[in-house]
Formats: C-alpha cells, structure tokens, sequence
C-alpha cells in the first residue's frame, strides 16, 4: 500500500490530564492540587489552539530470520539486527512505519514561556508529550482498523531509541516515509524537529 496520511482535527482530540501530570511526575495515587490543575488545564486549551497534528504511515511486508543472539529484521530495502524489535516483532509477516507530529507552533509556544515561567513551561512539555502520544494512539487505531480487514491484529508500537533500536533507523524512516510532507525534518544528531514528533513500527500479525 502507499503512505497514507492523517490530518485530525483539534475535535478529535480529548486531553487526558491525569496523562499530563503523569508527565510531570506524579504517580497515579497522588493528583494535582487545585493551582496546578487550573494550569494543566490552560496549557491544554492554549496548546489546543495551536498545535497542528499530521501523521504518515505506510504498511510493508516483513521477514524475520533469528541468528545467534539477535534477530535479522527485513522491510522494504532495510535490512537491520535486533534482539529487542526482533520480540516485539514475533510472529509478524507485515510492519506499519508511521511518523506523527503536533508542528513547529507546540515548540514556539514552549520556547515563548521557558525564560519568563519555566515551570509552566514544564507544564507545556507534559502537555506536548500528552497530545503527541494521543496523535499517535489516533494514528495506530487507524492502522489497526486496516489489519483487522484484513482478520489480523496489531504489536503495541515500538520506537527507534528503544532497546538496542539504534535512532540511526530514524534515516529509514525519513527515507521510506514522506515525512517532509507533514513538516518533519531529521536533524544530523538524528532528533527530529519538531520536537513533539514520534516514529514508531506497529507489527502486524
């Protein structure tokens, strides 16, 4: 199949404030008080706003082949070795690679508060790394939706940086995905720009 891209729309989103002050470190037993809360909420509204969520994915066909303490992984033209892919991987004969960010205006705002009020600036970089998980949830569903058509299932997405996942597959991605398209550039540390910006394999079995 070809790159299939995803545009949603501000409505398609639900923020998870429980998610966000995870985000910022607190555990599942101990919430936000009212202050904080009252700030979650307005840098999820003021994010909202300004954020601009693209996503590319593209389905590809895959073989696997184990070799002595590792596993051989093979897409498109890419043939790479993991121990840690190669598990999450198993039993899969097809791999979605997908690309999503929520656009350069998420960094700009971080930016704009980080000398004047860096904790809510930490606040907006939980609130970023909330939407961008929840763009890329919304990305995933859809690629489930086409393997279930097809009366298969989906592996739980696993990101180059992971592992033994060297972020030097970032360069496979940018080069089998049209990642430009939705704005995302590769910069030579291999750290993608935007910065709320994730890639991601999502065996298919």
């Amino acid at each position: 199949m070809s790159a299939t891209f995803l545009f949603p729309d501000k409505s398609n989103f639900s923020p998870d404030m429980k998610e966000t002050a995870r985000y910022l470190g607190y555990s599942r037993f101990v919430s936000p008080d009212q202050d904080v809360s009252e700030l979650l909420e307005k840098a999820a509204s003021e994010m909202v706003e300004v954020m601009k969520a693209q996503a590319v994915f593209e389905v590809f066909d895959l073989t696997m082949a184990s070799i002595p303490a590792t596993t051989e992984i093979s897409f498109a033209d890419v043939t790479l070795q993991s121990r840690d892919l190669g598990i999450n991987l198993k039993d899969c004969k097809k791999v979605a690679l997908l690309a999503a960010t929520i656009g350069p205006q998420v960094d700009a705002l971080i930016r704009r508060h980080s000398s004047m009020n860096p904790v809510y600036a930490s606040i907006l970089q939980a609130t970023g790394a909330m939407f961008i998980e929840e763009l890329v949830d919304i990305t995933n569903s859809e690629i489930k939706k086409i393997a279930e058509a097809a009366g298969l299932k989906t592996k739980p997405r696993y990101s180059p940086g992971y592992g033994d996942v060297s972020l030097q597959v970032q360069k496979d991605f940018f080069r089998l995905l049209p990642c430009t398209r939705i704005g995302l550039t590769l910069m030579d540390t291999l750290i993608m720009a935007p910065e709320k910006s994730v890639t991601a394999f999502v065996g298919i079995y």
